[in-house]
């Protein structure tokens, strides 16, 4: 036991006799008399010129150093400087060996940081470079190598950490980053930082702000930040209480505008159990505000969420202009203005599932869910809505630009001097093929009513898949104008040379309010049944064109031809051949027909028809021609074969010798033209026609005239010596005869 005094007796004694070492230190010596050999020791173990303008202090109750006045410049230049730092300890703290620091002042840092022109920071040139040896590199060597891992008798768990600080005060902070090489400016200041009894396992209050501002965008943001924070002593578990934040921006990305940003909620985080969560998160842009609750399990590659997101209903149009950005320029005026979006997140590890998902647009509302595998950025995207006018969200049309005369852009020339289009320009890829063969789909989507290009389309339903490359429209269909549609399409990007497969069935789509909702085309009427498949292959659009191959069948089983007389096209060369001329009365603008029918042929650009069929009134129609896609050329021609009376008009009357003959039409010219003007009688083709008329009637002249001889002269013979009947029975065989 006396041993044990003693012992204790002389820790006592060399506490007492360094408590009074520190005493006598602090009342004796002054710190500022070694302010040159301080300076000169940084000098030597460093590139910085250290300059001490202001007094050095320093205090035992509690043990302190203040520093005033402090500058350290790097080739001839500042590099930092400190107005003031006091550091200051609880002298009893350390008695008791748990260090608590009173307080902690930084006043008026200012750091300026410079990457040159080569790419090197001056903060990379503090520490002069070393002059290693042989012997150096190898101990270098040596230490670069893996240290051993710790054993479980040497690696148990660490004491948990003191921490206690009275008060954290830093003010006026600065720090400044140029790149010479891009011209790059960005300043950090006024940092202030406020925080007071800081200990570890309770909260404690902290006051945050700065000025961050840029020159490459001319951009500034302005921030406050206040909270309480909380970390456990074993630093694992984290606590963000009552977030309160407020960002003011304000620069060229804005136009001149100042935008207030606010952030507010509760944050935790236990790196130990892999959990986080955000409670009554608010996120306020402007006229944007952002709620959202989340649980997180899991940091690794399979974390699971559970939570809600709502952003509240806003106005596009209003959100834009408080930004600074210009407005969206519509048909409609009266469209974004109500926008809103809500869903609740869950799903499996690994996987993010938002169910309940609800999104509205103006007067539109998509209900769904969606799916994202992390992992694998698989995506499950299932999304019903209600009716949509696209329309109403495109530019409005450019009436000037529709009016414009086309002779303003001229063709270029071949050899020959015929009119072809002007090359394109250089084209890029449609299609990124890597993305497309990363991408796993699985999305189905449908719309009760979709106007687009003033079409109206209902009951819209459809479904996409891909994977590793192979991409299917499985379905694309819906109710189109009393008939109905679906196409079925695939494309595989799974080499560089992509392939293209689209498949189309139409049935009874009425033609004339199809035509004219769309491009305002009244040409035809009639119910449609269609059938298409085309096949391509390449990854830009003239490639495209240039490699299609399929067939297009169409029916139209009860129809005109509207703003186009055939009839009168037809008459027009009757009467030409009768030797007369039309009436201008009772004609109508449109031609019936019953079952149109014909096959297109796709071969690049080109779509050849060689057995359009249709029956009209008293004619049956003929047609084969090529559409020239690349210059919009139509050169088609059309034969009426006169099969009965055509009209009421005198100049029209089918004879003996017109029946049967082929009256010609030609439409040529651009298909984006009027098409009233495509189609018209084409004179040169009717000559040979002529040449057939010509025939018959030289016929019908010589059966006349044979009719005539047998009257005149053999029945006045036969009338002498039979009676009249019997005579007539005679004449009517011998006409058979000579015919």
């Amino acid at each position: 036991m006396k041993a044990l005094r003693y012992v204790l007796i002389a820790i006592a004694g060399i506490v007492v006799l360094l408590v009074a070492a520190v005493v006598v230190a602090t009342m004796v010596l002054d710190p500022n008399d070694y302010k040159p050999q301080i300076e000169k020791v940084v000098e030597k173990n460093t590139n910085l010129d250290l300059i001490l303008a202001g007094d050095i202090d320093w205090s035992l109750i509690p043990i302190g150093l203040e520093l005033n006045d402090v500058e350290a410049k790097l080739d001839g230049e500042q590099f930092v400087s400190l107005k003031q730092l006091v550091a200051q300890v609880d002298f009893w703290s350390l008695i008791a060996m748990a260090p608590a620091v009173d307080t902690f002042i930084l006043d008026g840092l200012d750091a300026r940081m410079v990457k040159n022109k080569d790419g090197q920071g001056n903060w990379q040139r503090v520490m002069p470079e070393p002059a290693e040896t042989p012997e150096e590199a190898d101990t270098a060597a040596a230490q670069d190598e893996p240290a051993e891992p710790e054993t479980a008798e040497t690696s148990g768990d660490s004491a948990p950490l003191k921490f206690n600080v009275e008060e954290v005060r830093i003010n006026n902070a600065k720090v400044h980053y140029i790149d010479e090489s891009t011209g790059q400016d960005v300043t950090l200041e006024d940092f202030s930082v406020t925080a007071n009894d800081i200990m570890l396992g309770q909260f404690f209050p902290l006051e945050m702000g700065f000025r961050f501002a840029t020159n490459k965008p001319d951009f500034e943001v302005i921030g406050k930040i206040n909270a309480r924070l909380m970390a456990n002593e074993a630093l694992k578990q984290f606590e963000i209480q009552d977030l309160d934040s407020s960002f003011e921006m304000n620069g060229e990305p804005l136009n001149g505008k100042t935008v207030t940003t606010g952030l507010t909620g509760n944050i935790t985080a236990d790196l130990e159990n892999e959990t986080a969560s955000l409670k009554d998160f608010a996120l306020a842009v402007a006229d944007l505000t952002l709620k959202a609750n989340l649980d997180v399990t899991g940091f690794g590659e399979s974390p699971k969420l559970a939570g809600d997101l709502k952003l509240e209903e806003f106005s596009i149009r209003k959100l834009l202009a408080e930004l600074g950005q210009a407005d969206i320029n519509t048909s409609d005026p009266d469209v974004l203005e109500k926008a809103s979006f809500s869903t609740d997140i869950g799903g499996d590890g690994g996987k993010v599932q938002l169910d309940n998902l609800k999104l509205v647009l103006d007067d539109t509302t998509f209900n769904g869910s969606f799916g994202l595998g992390l992992e694998n950025t698989a995506i499950a995207l299932n999304l019903q809505g209600d009716k949509i006018n696209v329309d109403r969200y495109l530019p409005p049309k450019d009436e000037s630009a529709a009016a414009g005369d086309s002779s303003d852009q001229p063709a270029e020339s071949d050899s020959d001097g015929a009119g072809k289009t002007a090359a394109p320009a250089d084209e890029s890829d449609l299609l990124p093929l890597e993305t497309l063969r990363g991408l796993a789909l699985d999305i189905n989507l449908g719309l009760e009513e979709l106007i687009a290009s003033n079409l109206t389309i209902s009951d819209i339903k459809s479904k996409i898949t891909a994977n590793n490359g192979l991409i299917k429209v499985q379905q694309f269909g819906g109710n189109l104008y009393e008939g109905d549609f679906n196409v079925t399409a695939t494309l595989d990007a799974r080499k560089d040379n992509p392939t293209w497969k689209i498949s189309e069935r139409a049935n009874n789509i009425q033609t004339l309010p199809l035509l004219t909702d769309l491009a305002e085309v009244t040409l035809l009427s009639g119910g449609a049944n269609l059938t298409a498949d085309i096949t391509t292959q390449g990854n830009r659009m003239s490639t495209l064109r240039n490699n299609a191959k399929g067939d297009i069948n169409f029916k139209l089983a009860e129809g005109s031809f509207n703003k186009m007389n055939l009839t009168r096209m037809a008459c027009t060369g009757i009467a030409f051949a009768n030797g007369e001329s039309l009436g201008t009365d009772g004609w109508g603008t449109t031609t019936p027909f019953n079952d149109m029918h014909g096959t297109l042929k796709i071969d690049g650009n080109t779509i050849n028809n060689t057995d359009l069929t249709a029956a009209l009134a008293g004619m049956e129609l003929k047609g084969d021609g090529t559409v020239d896609l690349k210059s919009s050329n139509l050169d088609y021609e059309i034969g009426l074969r006169v099969v009965g009376e055509l009209h009421r008009d005198k100049a029209c009357r089918v004879t003996e010798y017109v029946e049967g003959v082929v009256i010609p039409v030609e439409c040529r010219g651009d298909i984006s033209g009027e098409p009233a003007k495509l189609c018209s009688f084409d004179g040169s083709r009717f000559r040979d026609t002529l040449k057939g008329m010509a025939s018959n009637a030289a016929k019908q002249k010589a059966k006349d005239e044979a009719n005539k001889a047998i009257d005149d002269k053999v029945g006045k013979e036969l009338e002498k010596h039979v009676d009249k009947e019997t005579s007539d029975k005679v004449k009517d065989a011998l006409k058979g005869l000579f015919k």
